[in-house]
């Protein structure tokens, strides 16, 4: 995300809040406090989605650097395991050597 992009959504979710803000306000009655509280309760939920986005993406920035900065290992092998494994047929226990 481009800190322009951080800009557009970060205000747009405060001036929902506002928004909503301003409408409990000066509307009268329930509607405007339905309506108000409403604003105010998206704007805080996406505000919070993009909190963890932000986090979730500085995350991967990191492992990004990680991974650029540590020398190239082998992946593991996949197969047969270092350990022996133990004979045993249908029907039978299986036998320690």
């Amino acid at each position: 995300m481009t800190r322009r992009g951080r800009i557009v959504w970060f205000g747009s979710t405060a001036l929902l809040v506002i928004a909503g803000a301003v409408c409990a306000a000066a509307v009268v009655g329930e509607t405007g406090q339905l309506v108000g509280f409403s604003l105010i309760g998206v704007g805080l939920v996406i505000a919070t989605g993009l909190v963890f986005l932000e986090v979730g993406l500085s995350e991967d920035r990191e492992r990004a650097r990680e991974r650029e900065a540590a020398p190239a290992e082998r992946p593991p092998q996949r197969g047969r395991s270092k350990t022996p494994r133990l004979e045993r047929s249908r029907g039978h226990r299986r036998r320690l050597k």
